[in-house]
């Protein structure tokens, strides 16, 4: 490629009036001085005429650059002496030189006054493009930045620069930039290739399309581009044919490519010492080529734009985190439960935002039940992330001792209170002003807590600021539960109610934080209103009834991150559950365990009876020594197999390690040790101590719902006169 240095265009060539003028005052001179030969043929006086002859060269130096102007003056001088001097030789000598020597005056006055013009031209020039550059540069300093996205940067860089600069702009960024790391360091020795974030150009710069957005390009070595980044400093320069140019200005490879730059110049992104990318401007032949000034100002507009782009990926890396994190202490699925078929889906909040604090669950209970959780921090980024974790966890922990909703949420307020404590900022140790920079904002959350039970279709949940759940009944429409509002979490001093509900079997709940019905273009019950319609519209499967929910009421002005849980209820009927009713005596052991073993039988489930029997007279045992009348058992078959334990007492259990010599203490060590799980759950009117077992394929099909009544029967109706002795 042939490069030569750019200079620009001299003031005044390019005026469209110059022509004309110049024409115009050449024919004026042949017009005075043919009026001059008929004036002196005539006997009239000739010094006036030549007066004003004088004043042609002057005009011509107002109105024409230096080279016309002198050609003008000249052809005026040569004509004033034919005329004077050798067609009209009744003139005296000394008028001849005085009329020559005004001619010759005129042309060295006119030079002078042009000379003087053009320094006034350039001086103004010079005014005006620094005026023009400096307003680029701050059109530059305001426009450029105003969002923490990589692309939306890259694509005001290339609208400002086209604006005023140039008349195509492009913005190629490496890879690892769009995805908020940070490149590699150090200048490649071979061929680059960035990525085409950004382009714009003026209408009538190109001829044929450009290679798309996030298109791939590759610059060869000896490339204005690639050695712009492997120097760190602009490069510029002119195109003699379009190949040269095509080194600079990749064509799109599915398209016929782009009209050949008349001149080009490509600056390195930097900032922080990380090359991001590059900028390349090109103007067309109609545009004075790019200067050496031109270089330095697309170096200033690029080192301040680079500043904006890495801040853009350092937010798109922290933000990057703070997804990951959330996501990480979200559930990655959701597993089966007995009780439930259940889908969750999680939207994080818009870029400007940041990650907020919502989260969601689904954690199994004791006795095939399943608890459903939707809960929101207030707050955005790292802080609300970490805190959701901690909740998500607390309420885990709170859900395994099998807590009422409403006494789970109360301990839950004294967690978040703790951590408002934890998280306030102390003087002690701080100056003032890390004091008063430290984040004092109250640590609030919300949350929606739902128990269901599959065998007595109840729900009982409580909420503590959170919003309703909603629930598709089958046959009905969508509705809103009437749970009480409780304060939310972190208030502390107000107590939560537990509501109680029954859920047919195949009922549809949806739980979800407020960034789903909350708009700023919408009011809020209008955004309730059509929540109950899309859930009223059946869908064949969770998975597209969270999906077609968040269709149709997320929308681009959505600011707040969104957890939605969408489940359908399950039952487990009489083929899957059957209950005893025991006396207080130490005989009904034997009678459990014989009771255990013929169900299993009759489930199909012959090699789980030893373990269930062994669990069964351990839990059996215990209830008629330590607990009291009414005791219980039930066995809950489905994908494990759950011995239930119930008596009116409220002592828990404990598990202890018996010595060598001890006569007892290892009952609950036992079931510990052959279960999978284990616990003991508290109710109004006493305990229920309840163990899973594995339980292996089963061999025979379970019995129908209606044989498995009458077995329920049978079974009830020998223990009746037992229950009637005592």
């Amino acid at each position: 490629m042939h490069r030569t240095p750019l200079v620009s265009h001299r003031a005044g060539t390019a005026a469209p009036s110059v022509r004309p003028a110049f024409i115009t005052l050449l024919i004026a001179v042949v017009v005075i001085a043919g009026a001059r030969l008929v004036l002196a043929a005539a006997g009239m006086q000739l010094m006036g005429m030549a007066e004003y002859s004088t004043l042609i060269p002057v005009v011509a130096a107002a109105l024409l650059p230096l080279r016309q102007t002198l050609i003008v003056g000249l052809a005026n001088l040569a004509v004033g002496i034919l005329a004077y001097g050798i067609l009209l030789p009744s003139m005296s000598h000394a008028s001849r030189i005085t009329v020559i020597t005004a001619l010759g005056a005129s042309i060295l006055v006119s030079l002078a006054v042009c000379r003087a013009r053009i320094a006034a031209e350039r001086s103004l020039k010079g005014l005006m493009v620094a005026r023009e550059r400096l307003t680029l540069l701050s059109e530059a300093s305001t426009r450029v930045g105003g969002t923490l996205d990589v692309a939306r940067t890259a694509e005001e860089l290339a609208e400002v620069a086209v604006r005023r600069f140039a008349d195509h702009a492009a913005v190629d960024l490496f890879d690892p930039v769009l995805k908020g790391e940070e490149p590699a360091p150090g200048p490649s020795a071979g061929p680059v290739t960035l990525r085409r974030t950004a382009h714009r150009s003026v209408p009538a710069a190109l001829t044929a399309a450009e290679p798309p957005d996030s298109s791939t390009v590759t610059y060869p070595r000896e490339s204005m581009p690639a050695r712009s980044l492997q120097r760190g400093i602009p490069v510029h320069g002119q195109f003699t044919d379009t190949a040269e140019s095509e080194e600079c200005w990749p064509t799109d490879p599915n398209g016929p490519g782009t009209q050949a730059p008349h001149s080009a110049l490509a600056v390195p992104l930097r900032a922080r010492g990380v090359t991001l990318g590059a900028a390349l401007f090109t103007r067309s032949r109609h545009r004075a080529p790019f200067d050496a000034d031109d270089s330095l100002l697309a170096q200033e507009i690029a080192a301040r734009a680079a500043v904006c782009l890495d801040n853009a990926r350092r937010y798109t890396h922290e933000r990057a985190t703070s997804v990951a994190l959330q996501r990480s202490l979200l559930p990655q699925m959701v597993p089966p439960q007995p009780a439930v078929q259940a889908a969750a889906r999680y939207l994080p909040a818009d870029i400007e935002v940041g990650v907020g604090g919502d989260w969601y669950d689904v954690i199994p209970l004791s006795g095939a039940r399943v608890a459903l959780v939707v809960g929101d921090v207030v707050g955005h980024g790292i802080r609300a992330s970490a805190a959701m974790g901690r909740l998500r966890a607390a309420v885990r922990t709170l859900a395994d001792i099998d807590l009422p909703p409403d006494e789970l949420l109360t301990h839950l307020d004294d967690i978040v209170i703790r951590l408002q404590n934890e998280t306030a900022p102390s003087s002690a140790g701080l100056d003032e002003d890390a004091v008063a920079g430290a984040d004092v904002g109250e640590f609030l959350a919300t949350c929606l807590y739902m128990a269901y039970d599959p065998i007595s279709r109840r729900c009982t949940a409580a909420r503590a600021g959170h919003p309703s759940p909603a629930v598709v009944r089958p046959g009905e429409g969508a509705r809103f539960l009437d749970i009480p509002a409780g304060p939310p979490l972190g208030v502390g001093g107000l107590p939560f109610e537990t509501a109680e509900i029954h859920l047919p079997e195949g009922s549809l709940l949806a739980l979800y934080t407020d960034g789903l019905v909350e708009s700023p273009r919408h009011c809020l019950d209008e955004r309730l209103e059509r929540l109950l319609e899309v859930l009223s519209e059946p869908k064949p499967t969770l998975q597209e009834a969270c999906d077609h929910v968040l269709d149709l009421l997320v929308d681009d002005r959505t600011r707040d991150d969104i957890a939605l849980v969408v489940a359908r209820t399950q039952a487990l009927d009489h083929g899957h559950t059957v209950a005893w009713e025991l006396l207080e005596d130490l005989s009904e052991v034997a009678r459990a365990r014989d009771l255990a073993s013929l169900q299993l039988a009759r489930w199909g489930l012959p090699e789980a009876a030893f373990l269930a029997e062994l669990v069964v007279s351990e839990l059996v045992t215990n209830a008629i020594r330590y607990g009291g009348n009414p005791i219980q058992l039930r066995l809950i078959r489905h994908d494990t197999l759950i011995c239930e334990v119930s008596d009116s007492s409220n002592t828990a259990p404990h598990l202890r390690r018996a010595r060598t010599f001890d006569e007892g203490g290892r009952g609950l060590f036992i079931v510990a040790q052959l279960s999978e799980r284990w616990g003991t759950r508290q109710h109004s009117d006493g305990k229920t101590i309840w163990a899973e077992l594995a339980v292996p394929p089963a061999t025979v099909q379970a019995p129908a719902p209606k044989e498995m009544s009458r077995t329920a029967a049978a079974g009830r109706s020998a223990t009746r006169p037992r229950q009637t002795a005592w």
